[in-house]
């Protein structure tokens, strides 16, 4: 894999190269399709209130359920760190887009053997200004859970998909953002 540093710099934030992308589409009115199945690069959430993105490992990045507006959605994704080494296996770059107005926020949740939520301490906010809008390395708290797992006053960390924990899920807080783009670029970041 190449270097993050090495492909930053075209000018709005996130590497050049191949990549998937994601769209987060917040709307006003729920959805009534069944979108199971439904293999676009979109999520349909609703556009004030949270959704759960459901979160599931899978040999490359697909949307499973893009219907989040009545209140979970479903995508797969690899395993960012099988060795919990925080040197990720790709990066995950985003940024708000449309009208000014609005934010988001994105807490990495899941839950113990004994069914006991944990979310990180880091989210991550986005929020669309006017101007330009550029993208921003969301790797650390979209990948990982950061918490005191066994009470001991120490924050582990727990990259997704780690059997320390299972139902692993994005919990997006909207608040009137109408498009978060999401990229996965096959580049590493280090979140140490």
């Amino acid at each position: 894999m190449k270097d993050i540093t090495a492909v930053l710099g075209n000018g709005n934030g996130a590497p050049s190269g191949a990549h998937y992308n994601l769209n987060i589409i917040g709307v006003p009115k729920e959805k009534s399709t069944d979108m199971t199945g439904d293999n676009g690069h979109r999520i349909f959430v609703k556009l004030e209130g949270n959704t759960k993105i459901m979160l599931a490992q899978g040999d490359s990045f697909a949307v499973v359920d893009a219907n989040g507006t009545d209140g979970t959605a479903r995508f797969l994704l690899p395993n960012p760190d099988p060795d919990n080494d925080g040197i990720t296996e790709y990066s995950v770059f985003a940024r708000a887009l449309g009208k000014p107005g609005g934010s988001a926020t994105i807490t990495t949740c899941a839950t113990d053997s004994l069914g006991i939520q944990y979310c990180s301490i880091y989210s991550t906010v986005l929020v669309r200004n006017k101007g330009k809008s550029s993208f921003s390395d969301i790797s650390k708290q979209l990948l990982y859970i950061y918490a005191d797992l066994n009470a001991d006053g120490t924050l582990e960390r727990v990259p997704l998909f780690d059997a320390a924990l299972q139902d692993y899920f994005w919990s997006y807080d909207n608040q009137g953002l109408k498009l978060v783009q999401l990229r996965f670029y096959p580049v590493p970041s280090n979140v140490n």
